[in-house]
């Protein structure tokens, strides 16, 4: 039987309409999940430029309503928070352990901007008689989303914060996993953040639960520097918006360590300008990751390299959902990592204009849509 489920529409035109899609009971290997909140990121906002009509949405957390077939490590009433990358587990990635970069499943190496065979069935949710694509594999502005069971991580705890569990799978996982699982910072060692948003927070408390004794951040908006200081920030430079590469900030940072560089630095702005700007804020032998996922031609001067630096470019954190989603949770319920802090607003889904204009204008530190 399906079901009919409010839904927020990308029409393929550069616009949105909330509107009425129906969904399909889940094949074999699908599930129907009862979405509980959303998280909402700039990718959400881009998916209005894709040229085609699609289900927005791509993290979320919510509530088992149906199950296939062949689904045993799941059932109705469970709670779980949805992963768009999901593994096929059989690819040369998943079996190096590169569970993020899937060769078959990953909506973005493989490409398709979310339709890939890590999609359930596309027939499965219909708008205006059609079927209709649900992004990065999921859709999660829905009331009900139909999605691979290889997308659920299964959450335990009681008394769940659907809004907070919603979040892991972007932003959070992106931030702290670049730090910890990328770049795999050392306790006692020196950082630097670039970018106060979503993403450089998350990076900043990942630094702080990772032992990290300086913890640099830098933004042109002070707001969000008194942001970062909430989640671990020991030191923060103002930048100026004409300081190109960020290179006066690096000798800010220089002089803050006492002559010498950091051992790591975070480029969390997702600016095409300051993309080498890592390098210049880490020491010989250093680690500069580039986590905003910057995908365009840049210039680098090739002297920032100078010397034994290590630039990485890292996707989704490294991501392991069944290894990474229960840690962070668990982080989450020892009170280290600031979920609910991160969570600036709360919107029912017919006011997402709204949270759209308030990401856009920097606003928040995320924003979250709850379902009833």
């Amino acid at each position: 039987m399906s079901i009919k489920a409010k839904t927020a529409v990308a029409t393929g035109d550069g616009k949105f309409i909330i509107d009425t899609v129906t969904v399909a009971e889940p094949k074999a290997d699908e599930v129907l999940v009862k979405i509980k909140a959303a998280g909402l990121c700039h990718t959400d906002y881009d998916s209005l430029t894709w040229g085609k009509p699609i289900v927005m949405g791509h993290e979320g957390a919510g509530v088992v309503e149906t199950v296939g077939a062949a689904v045993k490590d799941f059932a109705e009433g469970d709670q779980v928070i949805l992963n768009w990358a999901t593994p096929c587990m059989h690819c040369f990635q998943c079996q190096e352990g590169n569970q993020h970069i899937c060769e078959n499943n990953s909506p973005v190496v493989a490409g398709g901007n979310g339709h890939t065979p890590g999609h359930a069935h596309l027939e499965g949710t219909q708008w205006q008689g059609k079927a209709i694509e649900r992004s990065f594999n999921l859709g999660t502005l829905s009331e009900y989303a139909l999605v691979k069971v290889s997308a659920l991580v299964k959450v335990s705890e009681e008394n769940l914060n659907f809004s907070a569990a919603a979040i892991v799978s972007c932003g959070v996982m992106t931030g702290y996993g670049s730090v910890v699982n990328a770049a795999e910072l050392v306790a006692g060692s020196t950082s630097v953040v670039l970018g106060c948003g979503g993403v450089g927070l998350n990076a900043i408390n990942a630094c702080a639960i990772s032992g990290a004794h300086r913890i640099i951040a830098i933004d042109i908006n002070p707001n969000k520097l008194e942001l970062a200081k909430q989640f671990g920030a020991t030191d923060i430079i103002l930048a100026d918006k004409d300081d190109i590469g960020l290179n006066k900030a690096a000798k800010e940072v220089e002089k803050l360590l006492g002559g010498r560089l950091a051992d790591y630095a975070f480029e969390c702005t997702a600016i095409p300008a300051l993309g080498a700007a890592p390098l210049a804020m880490v020491r010989n032998a250093g680690t500069a990751v580039q986590v905003s996922g910057i995908e365009e031609e840049i210039t680098i001067d090739m002297r920032l390299f100078e010397w034994d630096k290590i630039y990485m470019n890292p996707l989704y954190g490294k991501c392991r959902p069944q290894i990474d989603f229960p840690k962070l949770m668990g982080l989450y319920k020892k009170g280290d990592l600031l979920l609910d802090q991160m969570i600036t607003k709360e919107y029912k889904l017919d006011q997402l204009e709204a949270a759209f204009a308030d990401m856009l204008k920097g606003k928040n530190a995320k924003g979250v849509v709850v379902f009833d």
